[in-house]
């Protein structure tokens, strides 16, 4: 039998080491929050392919659709014939979109693709080129993407000068001491200093970052933000790549808020682990773009549109936007419990939405120096027992939890009894 080391070998010597994977096992089969690896090793999911899975691995319904759908056809390409499915996924996703008035859709491939998009937009409607995102937020490794991204290393660090026009303030974080007022502040200033609010084409948020370390955005800022981009004609883009499709409690994390976006990037757990994003938006913004202007080979594909109706079926008739408060609720309690003890790592407070969850690991009790190097070592020791976890963070510092949302209480029990251990402390 094939062994993880064996794979390994192979993947060292075939895969380039600048796609990295967290873990050094491979993966044979997979059940709703559930995966087995080719040594036939049992492990609780808590990473859901990163934010993919709020499904679940291969959801019935899902898989029955995509059965279907291969049994008519795989590929046409939209832009060369069209087919039903994109046009009511399309519908569904215009009639849940978080913002008044109509709404068109257009589907991709990647997360990428739809902030590019999105600022490609943005361009098109105001005829403007500036882009302004935040410290932390990751919003792709593509140029543009990685350009809006804000953090270095991995993402910018090797690939040479960053494309103009973009421009990053500071993410509003209580422990850091960078408060709603210091970010509008950075704001005032790059409008004196850098560009000019009548040449921003775009202002581009995550309502809750994901590789930023689950850091929410505050509602204060939201509002303040969709007041500047009213006074200025500019685009509010909420990037809910990771945190849509009811992670948070709420389809998308910014109805938290009650701010309406523009533009919102989604991708992840559209489909339900096809591959498949797209960008929701105002009508008429949408429609600035002339004909050929947006698109792609594979973008919208019939196998991840029939994927993405199931999905959000799964996710109505089972009540999974309720049950993500539901997970939270379990999830914060349990974290909580962890932080008051002194047998376990110090770590903080919980924070996200719903059930996107995280904390992080400290050097110290009672201080806020993070420690990196033992958030790796928990994911290590995690995985030892069985359970699959992941980092985030500016530092990796940050321990994250995306279980699916399918999965039962007493799999997310397990699963955190697993990461309770993990954080023993060794004498």
């Amino acid at each position: 039998m094939t062994n993880n080391e064996e794979y390994l070998a192979r993947r060292i010597a075939a895969v380039p080491r600048g796609v990295a994977s967290a873990t050094p096992v491979f993966a044979d089969r997979a059940e709703n929050a559930e995966i087995w690896d080719v040594e036939g090793k049992r492990y609780v999911d808590f990473a859901g392919g990163i934010a993919v899975l709020n499904v679940g691995h291969r959801h019935p319904r899902v898989m029955a659709a995509v059965r279907d759908q291969l049994d008519r056809f795989t590929h046409t390409a939209f832009q060369v014939m069209a087919y039903d499915s994109y046009i009511a996924l399309c519908e569904r996703l215009n009639s849940i979109a978080p913002f008044s008035g109509p709404a068109k859709t257009i589907l991709f491939t990647t997360g990428a693709e739809a902030t590019e998009n999105a600022v490609k937009v943005a361009r098109a409607a105001t005829g403007r080129p500036g882009v302004i995102s935040f410290v932390g937020g990751f919003h792709g490794r593509t140029a543009l993407a990685s350009a809006m991204t804000g953090k270095v290393n991995p993402y910018k660090r090797q690939f040479g000068s960053a494309l103009p026009d973009v421009f990053h303030v500071p993410f509003p974080n209580a422990e850091r001491g960078i408060s709603v007022e210091d970010s509008l502040r950075a704001l005032d200033f790059l409008f004196l200093a850098d560009i000019h609010p009548k040449s921003v084409a775009a202002i581009i948020i995550e309502p809750v970052q994901g590789e930023g370390g689950f850091n929410v955005a505050p509602t204060a800022l939201l509002k303040a933000l969709r007041a500047l981009c009213d006074e200025h004609g500019i685009m509010l883009v909420a990037d809910e790549v990771q945190s849509g499709f009811a992670r948070t409690g709420r389809m998308f994390a910014i109805e938290h808020s009650g701010v309406e976006p523009d533009l919102v990037c989604i991708a992840k757990s559209l489909a339900g682990g096809f591959p498949l994003s797209g960008l929701i938006g105002r009508a008429d913004l949408l429609d600035a773009v002339d004909p050929g202007g947006m698109g792609g080979t594979y973008g919208g594909s019939p196998i991840g549109c029939v994927a993405a109706l199931a999905v959000l079926d799964v996710m109505a008739d089972e009540g999974l936007v309720e049950r993500a408060n539901v997970i939270g609720e379990r999830l914060n309690e349990r974290i909580v419990g962890w932080s008051r003890r002194n047998d376990l790592l110090p770590i903080s407070p919980p924070r996200g939405l719903g059930a996107m969850i995280g904390f992080d690991i400290r050097k110290q009790r009672g201080e806020t120096e993070a420690d990196p190097g033992a958030a790796k070592m928990v994911c290590g020791r995690a995985l030892d027992l069985g359970l699959v976890v992941l980092t985030c963070g500016p530092q990796s510092e940050s321990i994250r939890v995306l279980v699916p949302l399918t999965a039962t209480d007493a799999i997310i029990d397990e699963g955190m009894d697993y990461l309770e251990a993990a954080l023993s402390v060794v004498e």
